[in-house]
């Protein structure tokens, strides 16, 4: 990854998307293909951030420079706080950090047998296999829902991933296996041990048992949570003025993002951006791996 972050290196060019997902977990592009598309709908500063996997990177970090465009790396790191699923932005952290590069590989490994579970109770009452799945997962991807609602749709039983998602993939559905992942505090320690800076993805959906309340996401901000994903599509507006409120009152980081998926979801890329200010304040923190710029 070519590594242009030095004294009188560009500053940062808007618009700027943070949250963008290849075939390497459960988007349906290439990490190069991810970035074509960025740069297609306007978008000049990007990060991949696959699930729990840094694999993507380098292809992603070099369409990028060819592009002129800059390059942060991330990842979504999946976590847990108490019951409820809370997903972890993390951008600039060290790969080979031992303690986070375990963390993400036991991650990646109990999604695969969580997928497996989850294809065996939905097998007893759909003809669905296990094979159907692979068959739509790129080799070496993180294995996750998404990939079951593509076999779905390609095996007709459902139209499309929304679909699979609002009724089979749903939990109450009785075929939902919860994953494991860490608790949120220990991921953003050895976010920040790897050198990174962690930010709480889409924290204020209506979907996900509504926001964590704001005694707790205080303290998550004092364990080293550097701020929020405000500005994204599934986030509600009286969560967002909330957010918002926060992050004046403890001077954090604030960024809106799209979450592109490709053809699995109907995000696009640069619907929500992130100012460069903000991201200059994310390259400045982060010290575990640099931006590709041009």
């Amino acid at each position: 990854m070519r590594d242009m972050d030095q004294a009188g290196a560009p500053s940062v060019e808007e618009p700027a998307d943070l949250h963008l997902h290849s075939n390497r977990s459960d988007g349906t592009e290439p990490p190069a293909d991810v970035v074509r598309s960025a740069h297609a709908h306007g978008v000049r500063t990007v990060a991949l951030t696959d699930h729990d996997t840094t694999a993507g990177w380098a292809e992603a970090a070099d369409a990028a420079v060819s592009l002129g465009m800059t390059f942060l790396p991330g990842a979504e790191l999946s976590t847990r706080l108490g019951g409820r699923s809370v997903h972890l932005l993390a951008y600039l952290f060290d790969p080979d950090a031992a303690d986070l590069r375990a963390q993400m590989d036991d991650v990646r490994g109990d999604r695969m047998g969580r997928a497996e579970r989850i294809v065996a109770n939905i097998s007893r009452d759909y003809d669905l296999g296990w094979d159907d799945v692979v068959a739509q997962t790129r080799s070496g991807a993180t294995v996750g829902r998404p990939h079951i609602a593509d076999a779905l749709v390609a095996a007709g039983i459902v139209a499309d991933r929304g679909e699979a998602f609002a009724g089979i993939l749903h939990p109450r559905e009785g075929y939902y296996v919860p994953h494991e992942a860490p608790d949120v505090f220990s991921a953003i320690a050895l976010v920040r041990e790897a050198g990174g800076v962690p930010v709480m993805a889409h924290p204020a959906t209506s979907s996900r048992s509504g926001m964590i309340p704001l005694p707790t996401l205080h303290d998550l901000i004092d364990a080293g949570l550097a701020g929020f994903e405000i500005d994204h599509r599934e986030n509600t507006a009286s969560g967002r003025r909330i957010l918002q409120k926060l992050v004046a009152e403890r001077d954090l980081i604030a960024t809106g993002s799209s979450d592109y998926h490709g053809l699995g979801k109907p995000n696009l890329p640069g619907e929500n951006t992130t100012p460069a200010a903000m991201v200059e304040r994310i390259i400045a923190a982060g010290v575990g791996s640099r931006p590709a710029r041009p």
